[in-house]
């Protein structure tokens, strides 16, 4: 095989990639050798900034294939004929930690899926469960913050932790899941995947509905104990990355089926739960799961760096066929996530290969950092102009969405009406759950909340006791015998507006 030369980012040869031009063998350096500054400066900036949540991440490539056909609901070209493949990556990915944290760590797990599509890229940004802790995100950065590194210790702190989801209830269906089995999964693979926001689908006809994504993996749900997951941390804190890598470098190529669920528009206005809180679920026997496709994962990235950690998912990113819904947190995220990833990967971070799409872009977007497609060459950069043939094309214009009569005003997310945030986290634990399955959600709770301290632990506990009570009676008193907190029957009363006193040992 001919050999390369060795150049410099700029494709001049050169020779001494290793001994720094010196004045004599034992000399100072000089300043001339370029190739030194060119060498140092790079690996200066080889680490861009992290991303401050699904920090630490793993991805892939595949294709999704329509296996039904759901026309009757969305006109989106990626699901308009049974058969049709459409190729995707995947990125999965822990939440609260940092990039060199462990895999098996007690984390939702991200799972953001880019479609490539003929209409533009279609980014499907969500967790391994279909909801989340909060549903206003003027909440997220202060929710995330708990997650974090305290600022004295810079350790993390169950305190924290804590002290936050038992001062916002809306937390606890979250905390259940989290607390349970599906907290840690065995790998990315044995797990499912859910949008978890409400979308929204557009027919031909212009008709509007609302919709829920669900993957449900094809290799089964697999999950870590908590004491398997804290083994594995000891002995490969890289685990899901390579069973991932592995499993698809063998053939092995992990399968999704994908699912959704879909409310008429007008059911909205009706249904006896807001289907846009974050916190809830649609009850399937409201709103069952129709089949759409199978996603299959079957190329592993030439380049990590290149691919999964430069990769940009946003919400915002919808293609015709496919809209937006009065989602709180969704709407916050419609700004959050592009501007995360001009913060982190700079303005053009759309042209970077794994997040370009890979059929026609035109528009008036110029210069900027590392700005790597000509620019536009000599062409307009603005609109309208009398020189290109740039037009809207009028047949993919969205349609007008009614709203109600409109107040602007600052609502309590958790008014009247907003603040049932105990049925569905008492139905998960008492309909849901198998008994093997509580007494693990309960000894993970217990353990994690063991971790309390300071002044205000036996306030955060008390507090946090009082929601788990109001979800179901027997998690609570579970909760509350495993922590040593006496004095239960003062809590129970206290609930219904009494003085409580409860002594936590």
């Amino acid at each position: 095989m001919e050999n390369k030369k060795l150049t410099t980012a700029s494709g001049r040869p050169y020779v001494e990639h290793e001994n720094t031009q010196s004045a004599g063998p034992r000399g100072p350096l000089l300043l001339q050798d370029y190739i030194l500054h060119e060498k140092l400066a790079h690996f200066n900036r080889e680490r861009i900034p992290e991303r401050v949540v699904h920090a630490k991440g793993s991805g892939a490539f595949g294709t999704f294939t329509v296996t039904h056909d759901i026309s009757k609901y969305t006109r989106a070209k990626l699901f308009n004929e049974i058969g049709k493949q459409t190729r995707v990556f995947l990125r999965f990915s822990t939440v609260g930690g940092e990039k060199g944290s462990a895999d098996s760590e007690r984390d939702p797990r991200g799972f953001a899926v880019k479609f490539y599509t003929e209409d533009g890229n279609f980014d499907l940004v969500g967790n391994n469960t279909p909801i989340f802790f909060i549903k206003d995100p003027k909440k997220f950065p202060d929710f995330i913050h708990t997650q974090k590194r305290d600022p004295y210790t810079n350790l993390k702190s169950a305190t924290m932790v804590w002290d936050f989801w038992s001062l916002n209830p809306e937390s606890l269906h979250q905390v259940m899941i989290l607390m349970s089995g599906r907290g840690t999964p065995f790998s990315y693979r044995h797990m499912n995947g859910y949008g978890s926001h409400t979308m929204s689908f557009i027919n031909k006809d212009g008709e509007r509905f609302w919709v829920k994504f669900h993957f449900k993996t094809a290799q089964g749900i697999k999950n870590f104990t908590d004491a398997e997951a804290a083994e594995m941390k000891s002995k490969d804190m890289d685990h899901a990355q390579r069973d991932l890598l592995e499993a698809i470098d063998r053939g092995e190529f992990p399968k999704w089926n994908v699912k959704v669920q879909i409310m008429p528009e007008a059911e909205a206005k009706t249904y006896h739960i807001n289907p846009f809180d974050l916190t809830k679920v649609w009850p399937h026997g409201d709103y069952p799961l129709h089949d759409v496709g199978v996603l299959e994962l079957n190329q592993n990235p030439d380049n990590y760096f290149a691919d999964v950690e430069q990769s940009a998912f946003a919400p915002a990113h919808v293609v015709d066929g496919i809209g937006y819904s009065p989602d709180k947190m969704l709407q916050g995220r419609l700004l959050s996530y592009p501007d995360a990833h001009r913060y982190r990967l700079g303005a053009n971070y759309e042209q970077i290969p794994v997040n370009r799409c890979p059929f026609a872009v035109n528009n008036y977007q110029r210069d900027g950092a590392m700005r790597v497609d000509g620019n536009g060459g000599r062409n307009p950069n603005y609109f309208p102009n009398s020189f290109d043939n740039i037009k809207p094309d009028p047949s993919y214009k969205e349609p007008a969405q009614e709203l109600d009569s409109i107040i602007a005003d600052w609502y309590d997310r958790n008014a009247p009406g907003e603040d049932d945030h105990y049925s569905q986290p008492g139905k998960l634990f008492r309909e849901v759950m198998t008994e093997e399955q509580r007494l693990e959600t309960v000894s993970n709770i217990v353990g994690a909340m063991s971790g309390i301290t300071g002044p205000k632990r036996a306030e955060i506990i008390n507090r946090q006791l009082c929601h788990f009570f109001r979800a179901d009676i027997e998690l609570g008193m579970r909760v509350a015998q495993g922590l040593g907190v006496t004095g239960i029957e003062n809590m129970m009363s206290g609930m219904h507006g009494q003085q409580t006193t409860v002594s936590v040992q």
